[in-house]
């Protein structure tokens, strides 16, 4: 956790106050952090679990097991796609 003392302006004082309401959270602090969670992807990509990272792992395991290194024409990604 990291501790920042802040200065706000009227404007983002509101929008705190607004997140605040909205999602029913008690302190701005918990507002900045859901703010931070619904924008912050379009600035910084989330790191994966590890579990994350072995699941996906695993299911490209699978369907390399299943499916092997097969190649799908045109044709077949269009009528898959509906097309």
């Amino acid at each position: 956790m990291v501790f920042a003392r802040i200065n706000l302006n009227e404007y983002s004082n509101r929008v705190l106050n607004v997140i605040k309401a909205k999602f029913g959270l008690e302190t701005k602090s918990e507002a900045i952090n859901k703010f931070a969670e619904l924008y912050g992807d379009s600035f910084v990509e989330k790191e994966m679990k590890e579990k994350e990272i072995r699941d996906l792992i695993n299911t490209c395991n699978r369907h390399f097991a299943k499916y092997g290194r097969k190649k799908m024409s045109l044709k077949e990604l269009d009528r898959l796609c509906g097309m």
